[in-house]
């Protein structure tokens, strides 16, 4: 088992709809560990998109998906999911799955976090 594996990516128009799941190993899903989707467009900067703590009711959502995207969990299944509503091509980008290892910073930042899975693409047309 790998720590972090992304699915669920695929093309849809705009206004379409895509959910994407991260499975979490054991070792990585514990309760309060913030499980973050990231996204990365060619020559732009990897951005958070939103993220979750683990077992707990916290979650945290970019200004840009706000109120279109929500980000859940299946702790029976130690998988991380991100529903991704009314797509948008700004939206277009490989998503990455990732868990943090400091606490102590905003969900945001790259810095915080430590494993990242291989990524899985979103392409939205218009």
């Amino acid at each position: 088992p790998v720590p972090l594996v992304e699915s669920g990516g695929g093309s849809v128009h705009t206004g379409g709809s895509l959910r994407l799941s991260c499975t979490v190993s054991d070792a990585l899903y514990t309760t309060g560990k913030r499980v973050a989707w990231f996204r990365q467009a060619p020559g732009k900067e990897r951005e958070g998109v939103a993220a979750v703590l683990i077992n707990t009711d916290a979650t945290f959502y970019a200004d840009s998906v706000k109120d279109r995207f929500t980000i859940s969990q299946d702790n029976a299944k130690n998988m991380v999911y991100l529903q991704m509503n009314s797509l948008k091509p700004e939206d277009t980008g490989m998503y990455y799955c990732a868990a943090d290892w400091v606490s102590y910073t905003r969900w945001y930042r790259l810095n915080a976090y430590d494993n990242w899975g291989r990524g899985t693409q979103v392409t939205v047309s218009s």
